[in-house]
């Protein structure tokens, strides 16, 4: 121990124990230990002084307490350096004691005081993690048109609304757009951010659409009953032809007015026909046909004319009830076939007609509604001059538009009477009066039935209370649905916080062109399930953002398809892995370089899909991510299986069973499945593949040493009836054999009808191959043969035939003149003769190989 340290040692020593600051042993008095260190510190040798104070170390415990002052630990921090001398180990120690036990500077004059545990040494400080900020989810909110972070009003849980569908006809894209988009938002929110959902849902079933197409097809039955004459028929037909082609010119929509020109072009094709056999005076099965083909083209086009001229003369109520109520239960059968969870609680407008009442009486009653004639208006005047209300939240610049409002209010409601009786063009119907051939029910202002608006304002209200946190539904209900749903809604609770999230889904265009029901432009969702199952829908749905408009084509189907083989392909190839028989043991194996990259990579893409499902939940950028991950998992397979390697089982495992979990969340996997696609009949208790595939290994094994065999003893009838069983048997079977050079053949399970189509499209590429090469084959030969024929020309002929182009030639063959007699330019008689002795050169060959006789 150098001099400095001694004197600093020196100093520290007489600093702590000869002033006697307050130092307590464990053992022994403060008194008693005090004096054994001022012996200590007597010893005017530096050396044995210091191996004194270790010898004396060696007998006691650690220090119990001490309290120092600032200088004192000032002093004792510019010793920071325990002896070198390896025999002085207790001083050391203690020094370095001392150095834990220390805190950090405390404010002059504060003496400082640490406790160490009885004969240990204290935990050095601890500082936790710094961490990083945690991805919030954002949705965007058409409240705001931004993407707003998603905050309940209470906590996890979530009330959400969603205006379900006006059943008046078979179901379409449009709704498995909306509904489908909103089951994914549902599921992601409920399964992945762990919200508790409660969700609600509309029905509407009393809706102008539902009245006029109950009464069109109720008056359409009967007159169809009737079978009228077809003279009579006839005559009808061009009856409603005359309103129908006023309504033609007065529409002034392109796109309106092309259906409507589609409808009078095919009946007109059809009245021909029936006009001619009626004037040939024909009776019998042919004219009835001819009226049959009629009547269905034409029924569009009676059914308004029966409805304008009787529809009032309907009294009979069922009928309004009945045609809902049948559409209602096939969009629940579509919804099903689809994996659309059903909502927490259904409501019917038609059962909430009393719960609507008190809800216009009080809007009324607070000085936001006003009675004319019997029915009931929203005075948006009034409500928009308020000072704690806004009209228009959503769309704002669309107030005013009338074609909107007009539309909004309904076909049976925007005769001149109806509309005079508003104080505002702006005002909208909360309850209608009804007319003859319309439902009612009884409330204070009379007989009458619900406004559109205000049946989910009433019925969200009574579920739901004065507040939600999601309020979803199209974009094309934004105005004037919703913007009014928001106004009557505020004005019954006397708050503007009805709704704190509005998401509205894109709208579905079909081969870029505008979808629209009442266009008779669009799918059924029936219809498009002949083409492609509900999880190629889905995934098509998931490959798009829920708010953008999305183009359903066979380029969009096409790339959903091609997904879903993709994801396949990769569950098969895991599964295949798995199933090789391996012990306990054996299923934790090293991992190398590439395990470890691969697991970098798989978590680096979970945060990836956090972070966009966080994003407005951006499933279009989480399928990429899950892509990428699957081509990162294929890479690395394949490389292992290139160096005779086995891939890493578990690591394998875990991102199939993760990328499983997130198509499940999204709904694209609907049954039990514990890894991958399943296999079988939906909700088929049997699990097909832990079943059968024991059996297909059997087999597979005993194919592959039948192969073997016959290679070895060249035997071909038995390879092809091998390649048979593989190319024709199994496939029909559902099973896909794949054969590997050198190594197991790999069996997979695979939907019966998508083996059938590769089967298909494997026959054709061969076929497209076979028929390319024996064109390029007899491409070569007529190649070949012109080849030929040009050879056996002699070069003083090669010219003699153009008489077109020359009139002189020389003794040669050569051209020297023109067809006008003009003598050849030098530069055109070099050309000719370059040409001439090439010629010369192929002719000779010719003569050559008739000479060796080497033509065939």
């Amino acid at each position: 121990m150098g001099g400095t340290s001694g004197a600093r040692l020196h100093q520290i020593l007489g600093s702590v124990w000869g002033t006697g600051l307050g130092f307590q042993a464990m053992a022994g008095s403060s008194g008693e230990q005090a004096a054994d260190y001022r012996s200590i510190l007597s010893i005017s040798d530096e050396a044995a002084r210091v191996q004194a104070l270790n010898q004396h170390l060696s007998t006691r415990s650690y220090i119990q307490g001490y309290s120092l002052s600032q200088a004192d630990m000032d002093v004792f921090r510019q010793l920071s350096t325990p002896p070198a001398d390896a025999r002085l180990f207790h001083v050391a120690r203690w020094f370095r004691h001392i150095e834990a036990l220390l805190g950090g500077p405390r404010d002059k004059g504060e003496p400082c005081r640490l406790q160490a545990s009885k004969g240990r040494r204290v935990q050095p400080h601890w500082s936790p993690p710094a961490g990083t900020e945690p991805c919030k989810l954002r949705l965007y909110n058409s409240l705001t048109r931004n993407k707003d972070v998603f905050i309940p009003q209470d906590g996890k849980k979530v009330t959400w609304y969603c205006c379900g569908p006006t059943v008046y006809d078979a179901s379409h894209m449009g709704h498995a757009r909306s509904y489908m988009s909103f089951d994914i938002l549902r599921r992601v929110l409920k399964d992945y951010f762990q919200y508790d959902v409660f969700y609600c849902m509309n029905i509407t079933d009393i809706d102008d659409k539902i009245i006029r197409r109950a009464r069109q097809n109720y008056l359409f039955e009967q007159y169809r009953d009737r079978k009228p004459p077809a003279a009579q028929l006839l005559e009808d037909v061009h009856t409603a032809l005359k309103p129908f082609t006023v309504k033609l010119h007065e529409t002034t929509d392109p796109d309106k007015r092309q259906m409507l020109e589609r409808i009078q072009h095919a009946v007109e094709l059809a009245t021909e026909p029936l006009e001619q056999a009626v004037h040939a005076s024909l009776v019998g099965d042919e004219v009835d046909s001819l009226a049959q083909v009629l009547m269905e083209e034409a029924k569009d086009l009676l059914s308004d004319w029966l409805d304008s001229t009787c529809g009032n003369k309907v009294t009979d109520n069922s009928i309004f009830s009945k045609l809902p109520k049948f559409w209602e239960e096939e969009f629940h059968k579509d919804m099903e076939v689809l994996n659309v969870l059903p909502p927490d609680v259904l409501t019917r407008v038609s059962e909430y007609v009393p719960e609507i009442v008190d809800f216009v009486q009080k809007i009324v009653d607070n000085g936001y509604g006003y009675a004319s004639n019997g029915s009931v208006y929203f005075d948006t005047v009034k409500f928009a001059a308020s000072e704690k209300h806004s009209y228009g939240k959503l769309v704002p610049e669309a107030v005013g538009d009338q074609k909107a409002l007009q539309e909004g209010e309904g076909d049976l409601s925007i005769s001149t009477d109806r509309l005079s009786e508003k104080r505002s063009p702006n005002d909208f119907a909360l309850w209608k009066a009804s007319k003859p051939g319309e439902p009612s029910w009884p409330c204070p202002w009379g007989k009458g039935r619900p406004g559109w608006h205000i049946e989910c304002s009433a019925m969200a209200g009574t579920l739901l209370g004065s507040s939600m946190d999601i309020h979803g539904g199209g974009f094309d209900l934004r105005f004037p649905h919703h913007d009014n749903e928001l106004a009557q809604s505020e004005a019954y609770f006397e708050n503007d916080c009805w709704v704190k999230y509005f998401l509205h889904t894109g709208h579905l265009t079909i081969a870029g062109c505008k979808m629209s029901k009442s266009l008779k432009n669009f799918i059924t969702i029936k219809d498009a399930l002949k083409k492609h199952s509900a999880r190629q829908l889905r995934l098509a749905f998931l490959m798009h953002s829920w708010k953008d408009t999305l183009d359903y084509s066979s380029n969009t189907m096409e790339s959903a398809l091609q997904y879903e083989k993709f994801m396949n392909e990769f569950f098969l190839n895991v599964k295949d892995i798995l199933r090789a028989p391996v012990d306990i043991t054996g299923q934790f194996e090293k991992w190398e370089d590439e395990e470890a990259e691969l697991n970098k990579n798989f978590y680096d893409k979970k945060m990836a899909v956090h972070e966009a499902l966080c994003d407005n939940v951006d499933t279009r950028t989480v399928m990429e991510e899950m892509r990428a991950l699957v081509s990162q998992c294929n890479l690395y397979i394949a490389a292992r299986k290139a160096s005779r390697r086995r891939p890493n089982r578990a690591l394998l495992e875990s991102i199939a069973l993760y990328l499983t979990h997130m198509l499940k969340i999204f709904g694209a996997i609907k049954e039990e499945s514990s890894l991958g696609f399943p296999v079988g009949e939906p909700g088929s208790s049997l699990n097909l593949e832990s079943t059968v595939m024991p059996y297909l290994q059997v087999l597979s094994e005993f194919r592959e040493g039948v192969r073997k065999i016959a290679r070895e003893k060249k035997v071909p009838e038995v390879l092809q009836l091998s390649d048979a069983l593989r190319d024709d048997i199994l496939p029909e079977l559902g099973v896909r054999f794949e054969d590997r050079e050198g190594l197991p053949t790999v069996v997979k399970l695979v939907d019966r009808d998508t083996l059938l189509k590769e089967r298909e499209e494997k026959k054709r590429v061969e076929e497209e191959k076979r028929r390319k090469k024996e064109e390029a084959a007899r491409r070569k030969q007529e190649q070949e043969a012109a080849k030929l024929a040009k050879m056996k020309i002699p070069p003083s002929e090669m010219f003699l035939s153009e008489s077109d182009k020359y009139s002189k030639f020389d003794e040669n063959g050569l051209p020297t003149h023109d067809t006008e007699g003009k003598e050849l330019s030098k530069g055109q008689a070099k050309k000719l003769r370059k040409l001439f002795e090439a010629q010369e050169k192929l002719h000779k060959d010719y003569l050559q190989m008739v000479q060796n006789g080497s033509l065939q």
